[in-house]
């Protein structure tokens, strides 16, 4: 009688883990460029070295050449006496102002944050640390320009962006048209794609209580 062919059993091959760096270092900004692409990119030792003690330039490449990508930007600063209230760019007359390292312009930290979260990038916090010294009273400025910088070289512009303030206390009304005429500016885009809007948080935790100041900002980024 004839004996059956033993069945053969296939093990799947083991997969290795995606390594992904997870530390919080920060990295200038001078030696990241990001150029979209159809192709996923793998991270080698030598890229991750490189992310960690900055001794060469990382390319930091989107996943996907997507025809849009958005982002959402959130921050939020303690009010003390003795600071100035800069928001958008525009000193706003007030008792108080945002404790920060930098200027704690509280509106372009967190357009910053949306358009840095749309190329898939890290936090402002990350990029720019605020336990270097170089950002000591920087002026918000500095910061938006070298996102836009980054929107750009990624092949993206602005699509629209919507933002909120919200506050207590002093009222935005007065100086909003002066904070979106700046930050148009700031962004190089119409004023009609970008809105601001500004709310107080009806007297309730430490926003109503006018102790600190908060912000939203989703953006919309299209491909060129």
């Amino acid at each position: 009688m004839a004996m059956a062919a033993p069945r053969l059993s296939a093990s799947p091959i083991p997969r290795k883990p995606l390594f992904l760096p997870t530390h919080s270092h920060s990295f200038p900004l001078s030696r990241l460029s990001i150029r979209p692409t159809t192709v996923r990119p793998s991270v080698s030792a030598a890229a991750t070295s490189a992310f960690e003690v900055g001794q060469a330039p990382l390319s930091v490449t989107p996943s996907k050449a997507l025809p849009f990508r958005v982002g959402h930007g959130f921050d939020l600063h303690r009010l003390e006496p003795g600071y100035p209230l800069i928001i958008g760019g525009i000193d706003i007359p007030h008792d108080k102002g945002c404790e920060a390292h930098s200027d704690g312009d509280v509106l372009l930290h967190c357009v910053v944050d949306a358009i840095l979260g749309a190329l898939g990038l890290p936090d402002i916090g990350q990029i720019f640390p605020d336990n270097d010294p170089k950002w000591k009273g920087a002026p918000s400025s500095v910061f938006i320009k070298e996102a836009v910088k980054l929107m750009h070289e990624a092949g993206y512009e602005l699509g629209n962006l919507d933002a909120t303030l919200i506050l207590q206390r002093p009222k935005v009304s007065p100086h909003k048209e002066a904070i979106k005429a700046n930050l148009s500016a700031l962004l190089g885009a119409d004023p009609a794609v970008v809105n601001l809007k500004a709310k107080t948080h009806e007297k309730v935790d430490s926003l109503g209580e006018n102790r600190s100041i908060a912000a939203h900002t989703v953006v919309l980024l299209m491909r060129k």
